[in-house]
């Protein structure tokens, strides 16, 4: 089986497509195998490229303990640069479906190689707060539904030990009863917020496309955030608007990490 290690800031993942998807029978217990640090491929996460009736290509995605996630920015902007570059698509729009609806993305490419991919999010469904209690504090979190759920603070941006602890309490606190994506943020001026995300199912990842939509979402509706800025994840920046029909938009980059062979499973 062929495989493509691909990121987007960081955040990476194992892809498999054509006829090595499809054959995949388990996909959960694959994803366990493969996103191990020592014993796997190491990635946070595997995503299958499939036909799909409704769009250019159906995308499914893994976290490392064999969850299925709804949606990921990452991967997706990612999928852009496989179906371009592999010729399964021609022309710079297409669209992947997604368990999160059907996204459409377009790819800027230079001499037949994509540098950066922008990709339609769709409308952040934003909850009324709820507060969590960290660390004796009373923290406000927003339920913001990108297709996938996030919560998300701007009251609360933790250091590296506060984070690994506060992540998994609040992904798994009751009031989430599907478990949640996590982002803790920083308004640093009205163009550009600070976010570190904790996956539902993956932990701690260098960068979250999703997360990071639900970050600005979150700030512009806070009004921290105007409706075009920029939010700086530990892997890197991705670049943000509100589109005319109230979508998000979010731009950023998509890069091969390295080509691969499974042996057979």
């Amino acid at each position: 089986m062929k495989f493509v290690k691909m990121h987007g800031l960081g955040n990476d993942f194992v892809f498999l497509g054509g006829e090595d998807a499809l054959r995949v029978e388990d996909p959960a217990a694959l994803a366990q195998r493969l996103c191990q640090k020592h014993f796997g491929v190491c990635a946070d996460g595997l995503v299958l490229i499939l036909p799909s009736q409704t769009a250019n290509a159906r995308m499914r995605i893994f976290n490392p303990d064999g969850s299925e996630a709804e949606m990921c920015g990452n991967a997706l902007r990612c999928v852009g640069k496989y179906l371009y570059e592999s010729g399964a698509v021609d022309g710079d729009c297409m669209s992947v479906e997604t368990l999160g609806g059907v996204k459409p993305i377009r790819v800027n490419a230079q001499n037949g190689r994509v540098v950066s991919v922008a990709a339609d999010m769709g409308r952040a469904r934003i909850g009324e707060a709820v507060k969590i209690n960290l660390g004796g504090r009373e923290t406000p979190f927003l339920p913001v539904d990108m297709g996938n759920p996030h919560a998300v603070t701007y009251d609360l941006f933790p250091g590296d030990a506060e984070f690994e602890h506060f992540g998994p309490c609040v992904e798994r606190n009751s009031l989430f009863p599907n478990r949640t994506n996590v982002e803790f943020c920083r308004a640093v001026s009205p163009t550009r917020a600070e976010a570190r995300v904790w996956e539902r199912g993956a932990g701690a990842t260098l960068a979250c496309g999703t997360g990071a939509s639900a970050a600005f979402a979150a700030g512009v509706k806070l009004g921290h955030l105007r409706e075009k800025a920029e939010i700086f994840l530990p892997g890197g920046r991705l670049v943000f608007k509100i589109g005319k029909n109230g979508h998000v938009i979010v731009s950023g980059p998509a890069e091969i990490s390295f080509f691969g062979e499974l042996p057979e499973m």
